[in-house]
């Protein structure tokens, strides 16, 4: 199954830089449309591995032990996806291995990536990134006897739970009767709604969500809404509208659909604005290569902003430490200097976020920094 980016992941990804040796970073795309056979994703297999040990064994600067320790991880890594890695969601893996680190790391992603080998002093991120970090999504669906919870990324939502209770239907008899019977199902009407605020809180604190949608009948909203707890109203995010007991799978990830994606460019135009503001005042933004990587290296990012699938070449002094933009006479070239400027972000405790929904970076050259002074 696909899985989850979390900035979290990625900085402690980024934070393997072994003492000796050097780490494997393998990328092989899955994506159905290319590779729908086993017999068409064994040769992708084969082919890549095969990348991989040519370049181990071309490598230079190796100790005899580091090279014995990278045939070791190809074996390793070719041992990993020749496994059933290509589940339900699963459009690209990405395998690190690091021997002397103890590292073996396999991330499922959900969008295809191009084949690609990276031996290093760290892993690669840079693709990672590109797919974009994830939220971890909750969807709460009820009505006046049932309830269901999806939880997953915004993209890959899968349901875990389902909740019924016995609440009698209302019947229209009148009389006295009739009015203790109708407070009778109010009752059971409010206990079912206590019951799935109570459920939808327990699995937030055992799965934990970024980001919350809900169904509810409009009659119910303001008195399920009083139920929940304060910790899933402050990740509300929107609102769905669903047949909650017949709606299938594909049928609330439909109606989520346009909500997550309306958030993620809410997220996407308050980091922009927040660039412009920053840029415009001369204060805390950075625009443009040389201007960002100058903030990186004096550590004073909070959110980096790349526009997507942006590259540009660049200099690495490697025995100061610094990023240096493409013309400088300083440091070592790099043919793309975003991969190493995504990892000193992250290991700043930077967030990097890839900008899929709006096009202000273009007028930069494709990337920006918000300042944290």
């Amino acid at each position: 199954m696909a899985e989850p980016i979390t900035q979290a992941r990625l900085r402690a990804l980024a934070a393997v830089r072994p003492d000796e040796g050097r780490v494997l970073s393998v990328f092989l795309n899955l994506d159905p449309a290319e590779f729908a056979t086993p017999s068409a994703r064994s040769s992708a297999v084969t082919s890549v591995m095969t990348a991989a040990a040519r370049k181990v064994e071309s490598k230079d600067g190796l100790t005899r032990d580091e090279r014995m320790a990278l045939r070791d991880d190809v074996e390793r890594g070719r041992d990993v996806l020749r496994s059933d890695v290509a589940g339900d969601g699963t459009r690209a893996v990405a395998v690190y291995a690091c021997g002397p680190a103890g590292l073996l790391e396999v991330v499922r992603l959900r969008r295809p990536v191009e084949n690609k080998v990276v031996l290093d002093r760290s892993p690669f991120v840079e693709p990672l990134v590109m797919q974009g970090t994830d939220e971890r999504w909750m969807v709460l669906l009820t009505n006046r006897r049932a309830a269901r919870l999806f939880f997953g990324p915004g993209d890959a939502l899968e349901e875990t739970d389902r909740l019924v209770d016995d609440v009698h239907q209302q019947h229209g008899k009148g009389g006295w009767s009739q009015s203790n019977y109708q407070r009778s199902v109010d009752k059971e009407v409010s206990d079912h709604l206590q019951n799935a605020a109570d459920l939808a809180f327990k699995l937030y604190k055992e799965r934990g969500a970024d980001r919350v949608l809900v169904s509810v009948p409009a009659e119910l909203h303001a008195e399920f809404k009083g139920k929940l707890h304060p910790y899933l109203i402050e990740r509300a995010a929107g609102k769905i509208s669903v047949d909650v007991e017949n709606a299938s799978l594909d049928d609330v990830c439909a109606a989520a659909r346009p909500e997550i994606t309306a958030h993620v460019m809410r997220s996407e135009r308050e980091a922009l604005d927040r660039l412009q503001a920053g840029v415009g005042s001369g204060g805390r933004g950075a625009a443009g290569i040389a201007e960002v990587l100058d903030a990186l290296n004096q550590a004073r990012v909070e959110t980096l902003l790349i526009a997507e699938n942006f590259q540009i070449p660049g200099r690495i002094d490697f025995q100061a430490g610094l990023l240096l933009p493409e013309g400088r006479d300083d440091g070592e070239p790099v043919d793309n200097i975003v991969e190493p400027a995504i990892e000193k972000a992250i290991e700043q405790s930077a967030t990097a976020m890839v900008v899929r929904h709006h096009t202000d970076l273009d007028e930069i050259g494709g990337i920006g920094a918000v300042l944290r002074f």
